[in-house]
């Protein structure tokens, strides 16, 4: 069992989205059905593993992370899936990341 807090689309209390860079997102199938329960990876513009974080019951994950370019795998028992972001800046930045085998 992973010691992760549980993800989701809102921000918790306290965070400034004005000051803090954060990507958020959703694990989806290729139907579009919510993939929860996924693991979900932050790698940096090398590719090296920055942080983790398990998918919601809902698919929804969350990571506070900096400027630059980021690539989110999920990696689940439906399959495997990514997809890219670039936040410029502070701000809510969201991302899908759709799953296949």
């Amino acid at each position: 069992m992973c010691g992760a807090p549980v993800q989701g689309q809102n921000l918790p209390a306290g965070v400034d989205a004005e000051k803090e860079t954060v990507i958020t997102g959703k694990v989806v199938g290729e139907a579009g059905d919510p993939i929860g329960g996924a693991f979900v990876r932050l790698l940096d513009s090398t590719g090296e593993f920055t942080a983790e974080v398990v998918a919601s019951g809902s698919g929804d994950f969350r990571f506070f992370a900096a400027p630059g370019t980021w690539t989110v795998r999920a990696l689940s028992a439906s399959g495997n899936g990514e997809a890219s972001v670039s936040p410029e800046s502070a701000g809510v930045h969201e991302v899908s990341i759709t799953v296949s085998k």
